[in-house]
């Protein structure tokens, strides 16, 4: 798997943040959380389980901030809540 770099409020895979072949972005809501608003992968790395790693690396920066997660995007809110090691996250 490619390595997951870190830019400004997003994650992603690619040569720049600019135009990356896989991305999650998120927005800080206060101190305490943030909101996981956009996954994209692009089609030739669909399949590959990378989006999962995104969220897992968005999951990650949160639990290391002390942060919960409120997932607007679909994809991000129905893997987390469908698993129960990101339930601890979710934001009520």
């Amino acid at each position: 798997m490619e390595d997951i770099k870190m830019d400004n409020n997003k994650f992603y895979i690619g040569e720049d943040s600019e135009n990356p072949i896989a991305e999650i972005t998120f927005i800080p809501l206060g101190e305490d959380k943030i909101i996981v608003n956009h996954t994209y992968v692009s089609p030739k790395l669909r399949g590959l389980g990378i989006g999962e790693h995104l969220v897992e690396k968005a999951a990650e920066y949160a639990r290391e901030g002390n942060k919960k997660i409120v997932p607007t995007c679909s994809f991000a809110k129905k893997l987390m809540t469908e698993n129960e090691k990101y339930k601890d996250l979710i934001a009520d």
